[in-house]
């Protein structure tokens, strides 16, 4: 068989569309499920930590199925097995959850944790599809059209279905829920059962290399000559704190401090979505053209100011255009962060560096929520831009010292030469 004509963009459009419905669900997710906790718990503290319990899930299970899911022998092949039971028993929890809210916080709970349970099951079988279907040459094509049609499913959601919120608080869920259903079945008519390309590739999944890291060097990282590059983890770890904090206690703040509704609150975090969107492919020219670290300075310097600026604009068109500034700060951070991360391990190192970049990012999303939900509670709704605004100053600071320090190993190096 001839692997080069194996190669389909159809097919490659049909797993995009498992990745747009899992970004869309999740984006809905994150920006409603802090509401309907809002009927038990008032605490954004205990709110950020049921909303971080899904990335806990993904850091210890996900590598486990991923590998899993290397080694399954079945008539549906090795990933199929794991996203037939995943993906509809995960539409069907997805839209349970606004029917239960209503029941108990218990019941409620139960069929979350189940969902989300369901959500670890497929997330590495329907990543590791893109990579089971396209040879190594089409690989970075294949990613693009998959990361275009995530940012796509972002964006549904928010302009979309947010809006239908206020309409009646099923609406979006069961509508995901259902848009998830119809990306299985398309996946399921469609796929490969034996694609041409498996090669262990859930191996190269972020949530693998994560785990992975833990055994293969992470002590390495603090020895001397590695400082520079311990600090840039350690801006990456803060940075995400900020972002990930935002993104997922945004609507707490704009419900109770604005007074907006929950679908109103989702069309204003769009802004922020749809400028990174738009500005991804430009912000990775940009820093081909002036460098990646300059271009996440600059974006360090410019999202915490956007930031801290939020809670003193009145009126919602100021708060949506300054988000709007913030994607395309983002996107100058978080296009840039993993190339730069690359080019740390050098081309012996790549997969342990890009582990130890998902085990930072990842797990700054385990605690992001609840550390910002804590200081909302302790000094007021405003307190989450704040916050944010403190950790990506640090994390500029901790970049910098991370280019100097890395620079000046380098010169020591040739000096001894």
């Amino acid at each position: 068989m001839n692997r080069k004509h194996s190669f389909s963009y159809g097919k490659i459009a049909v797993i995009g569309s498992g990745f747009l419905a899992l970004t869309l669900v999740w984006t809905i997710y994150n920006t409603f499920m802090p509401l309907i906790l809002g009927d038990y718990i008032e605490s954004s503290a205990i709110r950020g930590a049921i909303m971080g319990f899904d990335n806990l899930l993904a850091v210890l299970l996900i590598p486990v199925i991923g590998a899993w899911s290397d080694r399954v022998k079945s008539p549906l092949g090795q990933r199929l097995p794991f996203i037939a039971v995943g993906m509809p028993l995960a539409a069907i929890t997805f839209a349970l959850l606004p029917f239960v809210s209503g029941i108990g916080l218990f019941i409620l709970l139960a069929i979350d944790i189940v969902f989300l349970l369901a959500m670890t099951v497929y997330r590495a079988p329907v990543i590791s599809l893109m990579p089971d279907h396209t040879p190594s040459t089409n690989r970075s094509t294949a990613n693009g059209v998959i990361n275009f049609m995530g940012g796509v499913g972002a964006i549904i959601a928010l302009f979309v279905l947010s809006p239908l919120f206020d309409l009646d608080r099923i609406f979006p869920f069961v509508i995901g829920g259902c848009i998830l259903f119809v990306a299985f079945i398309l996946l399921y008519l469609v796929i490969d059962r034996n694609p041409p390309f498996t090669e262990n590739t859930a191996a190269d999944q972020e949530e693998t290399q994560a785990l992975k890291t833990l055994k293969d060097g992470i002590k390495n990282l603090f020895i001397k000559e590695n400082r520079g590059k311990l600090f840039i983890f350690y801006a990456i770890f803060l940075y995400f704190i900020g972002y990930t904090g935002v993104e997922a206690l945004f609507s707490i703040w704009a419900t109770e401090q604005l007074g907006l509704t929950g679908g109103e609150a989702g069309v204003t975090l769009g802004f922020f979505s749809l400028s990174f969107v738009l500005f991804a492919i430009p912000a990775g020219l940009l820093g081909t053209r002036f460098g990646k670290k300059p271009l996440m300075l600059i974006g360090l310097i410019f999202l915490p100011l956007l930031f801290a600026v939020i809670p003193f604009l009145e009126g919602l068109l100021f708060i949506r255009v300054v988000l709007f500034l913030a994607g395309i700060a983002w996107a100058c951070i978080n296009v840039q962060a993993y190339a730069l991360v690359s080019d740390l391990g050098g081309t012996s190192k790549i997969g342990l560096y890009t582990g130890l970049y998902y085990l930072f990012s990842m797990s700054s999303a385990i605690i992001a929520p609840f550390l910002l939900g804590t200081m909302m509670d302790l000094f007021g709704r405003d307190s989450l831009f704040f916050t944010a605004a403190i950790t990506m100053v640090i994390a500029f600071l901790f970049l910098r010292a991370g280019n100097a320090q890395s620079a000046h190993v380098v010169n020591d190096s040739k000096k001894s030469m």
